[in-house]
């Protein structure tokens, strides 16, 4: 294996770290996230941490613009052509896939509950539920919750830093986007792909990933654009809104968020936006 990866990735993660870090100190009421926090830390103003508002528009339009052209035709094409149980199946899959990333983050966090439900998950779903085929844990008492490593650094107090869109990921942070990176590295997948070289099938593991979960908000995405007088700063003050949810793991009375995009829209992969009423 080629270690030069893991050191630029280390001089990458500490320069984005570093950044984080002085973006939380910077402003009078660090966004930490850690859970038990009052949620008023999160009642800031959106232009008051976007100083790249001009790049992140520009990468926002060119995001759609895939959108447009790309990635919604295939969502619909994927939501027409297989059914319901299908697309489910396809769903359990992935999120098996990725237990063993949520399971690291559990364990940094200190949640060792979630960390045996991920765990009893991963061994039920692999076994009784066909590779992950079928989500048996979820009815056995275990049920599905996601972690990665930018809620983990917002656990251990570090700032989200400013918000970033990413080229095809969509709306991050400078904390969410160094979380994407070590989560890439917590993936063993990440290593048997290089391995084995089927690097290519992980990539089309994400891709189908994105398409279904894609599939799940054409409805709810449609309407909050035609609704949006400004569709960037509504999904940049969704995206936080949803992100301190999570990191708070749904603890919170005046928060209406659960997923990617609050209730309105969800892009995590649970995703239901397209439900029981267009399928």
């Amino acid at each position: 294996m080629d270690f030069s990866v893991f050191r630029r990735f280390a001089a990458v993660l500490a320069v984005l770290l570093a950044l984080a870090a002085c973006a939380s100190q910077d402003k009078d009421a660090p966004i930490s996230g850690v859970p038990g926090e009052s949620a008023d830390v999160y009642d800031i103003e959106d232009d008051d941490n976007d100083p790249l508002e001009t790049v992140n528009r520009f990468m926002f339009a060119f995001d759609l613009t895939l959108d447009v052209f790309i990635l919604k035709p295939a969502a619909a094409t994927y939501r027409f052509l297989l059914p319901v149980v299908v697309r489910d199946s396809v769903r359990n899959v992935i999120r098996n896939l990725r237990s063993p990333v949520v399971l690291a983050n559990d364990l940094f966090q200190g949640e060792m509950e979630r960390a045996e439900t991920t765990t009893m998950r991963f061994l039920i779903n692999s076994t009784v539920g066909v590779l992950g085929l079928i989500d048996v844990a979820d009815g056995w008492g275990y049920p599905h919750h996601d972690e990665d490593f930018g809620q983990t650094l917002a656990v251990h107090g570090a700032g989200e830093g400013f918000y970033l869109v990413l080229p095809i990921f969509g709306p991050s942070s400078l904390r969410d986007g160094a979380g994407l990176v070590v989560d890439t590295f917590l993936d063993p997948l990440t290593y048997v792909g290089r391995i084995y070289d089927i690097e290519d099938e992980l990539l089309v593991r994400t891709a189908v990933g994105g398409i279904d979960t894609r599939s799940r908000n054409i409805e709810a995405i449609d309407d909050l654009q035609r609704d949006s007088i400004d569709f960037y700063a509504r999904i940049r003050s969704l995206y936080r809104q949803s992100r301190a949810n999570d990191i708070r793991n749904g603890a919170s009375d005046d928060s209406q968020t659960s997923g990617l995009y609050s209730s309105e829209i969800d892009f995590s992969d649970d995703a239901d936006s397209a439900k029981k009423t267009t399928d």
